[in-house]
């Protein structure tokens, strides 16, 4: 199964491609903006399914879906994302997306999702449409996913990136992920900092 997978950040490309082709049934190819995967959508042969990271260059919400959608020639297109809301989640089906995956989701629940995507059926987890959107009048907390406040609370409580990735079937380099991104939306100096402003803002 050949596998497309779009995003800007070198370490997520890095991190999904190693696991996928881990699992020995797929062919992963990556690319770092939209225009260079539509570059790649149109050549032979054509990916078997392509995930595009929502924020990446390039695609002006969800213009870059439906480009990528009509240069596929039928084959599914799904969408990634760390930030994104159930509402778009929403949106880029209705555009025709094959799928949605939060990138928080756990390893095994990705492969079982591309499998499924690949299949041609639609997937979006239902814990994420489930989930609150936004902390209750919280500001800061509106800044953040729910994994991320999963995270934060965790630092809270001084455990370890690894015990963080234990604790939430996650890997541990998806958790680096996280705690960078913490630090970077709550404009904190390391972890410990994070876990403080978290605290102090009410948000675990």
């Amino acid at each position: 199964m050949r596998l497309l997978l779009a995003d800007d950040h070198d370490l997520v490309l890095e991190t999904l491609s190693a696991f996928l082709t881990a699992q020995g049934e797929f062919e992963v190819e990556t690319r770092g903006s939209l225009e260079d995967a539509l570059v790649r959508i149109g050549e032979s042969p054509a990916p078997d399914l392509v995930l595009l990271d929502y924020s990446m260059p390039g695609m002006n919400g969800l213009d870059g879906l439906e480009r990528a959608i009509a240069a596929s020639f039928g084959r599914p297109v799904a969408i990634m994302s760390g930030t994104a809301t159930k509402a778009v989640a929403q949106e880029a089906i209705d555009k025709g997306a094959i799928g949605f995956l939060p990138k928080t989701m756990a390893a095994k629940s990705l492969v079982n999702a591309v499998r499924f995507m690949a299949m041609g059926e639609t997937y979006v987890p239902l814990d994420f449409l489930n989930a609150q959107d936004e902390a209750a009048d919280v500001p800061l907390a509106r800044l953040l996913s729910e994994r991320e406040r999963q995270v934060l609370e965790a630092l809270t409580r001084g455990l370890s990136n690894k015990e963080i990735a234990r604790e939430l079937d996650l890997q541990e380099v998806t958790i680096k992920l996280h705690v960078k991104t913490l630090c970077r939306k709550l404009d904190a100096k390391n972890r410990t900092h994070a876990a403080m402003i978290g605290k102090e803002a009410g948000i675990v």
